[in-house]
């Protein structure tokens, strides 16, 4: 999870490979109105992202109910965004933040952010521009509460998949000792 420009899919393709899953792409099930939104510099309001996210909650609910193994690159920039998400897990108390569906955030500075998504857009790679950044850098909202797994999104993109693979596998300790 993060803002626009934080890696999550490139760090979400090359994760979902290494650990055998599948990869989804949130902005790829984003209606073409949201889209043409975007792409005008318009920031989304949650008239706009709610239905959005209950078409992602309803996906990862089919995967995790066939025993799938599935990373979603989503922005999920505020607590009740991410409720929805965790929703998917049919054993998901609400409110509890206990649930299959867990969240790493990929953090960087806003500068570093920025350069990104111009690059991004003078590629022609993205419908997000650049001057919508600072709006999700607004909404987003971390409560500690929630155990959300924060990774410095300037590292390489190998050294954050080792990261985050290690945070969801810990290696056991050696009861020998």
């Amino acid at each position: 999870m993060g803002v626009s420009g934080a890696g999550k899919s490139t760090i979400g393709e090359m994760l979902a490979k290494f650990m055998n899953g599948s990869f989804l792409d949130a902005d790829d099930y984003h209606p073409l109105s949201n889209k043409e939104k975007m792409h005008k510099g318009i920031p989304l309001t949650d008239e706009d992202r709610i239905p959005w996210l209950e078409t992602l909650q309803d996906t990862l609910r089919e995967s995790l109910i066939s025993g799938k193994f599935v990373i979603l690159g989503c922005s999920a920039l505020q607590k009740r965004y991410r409720n929805i998400l965790r929703s998917a897990d049919p054993n998901y108390d609400v409110g509890s933040y206990a649930s299959v569906v867990k969240f790493v955030l990929l953090d960087a500075p806003a500068e570093v952010l920025a350069a990104r998504l111009e690059k991004r857009a003078a590629e022609g790679n993205h419908f997000m521009p650049a001057k919508l950044l600072q709006s999700q850098l607004d909404l987003l909202q971390i409560d500690e509460l929630e155990g959300i797994f924060k990774v410095d999104a300037t590292l390489s993109p190998q050294t954050i998949i080792s990261i985050i693979y290690t945070w969801i596998f810990p290696p056991q300790e050696n009861k020998n000792l």
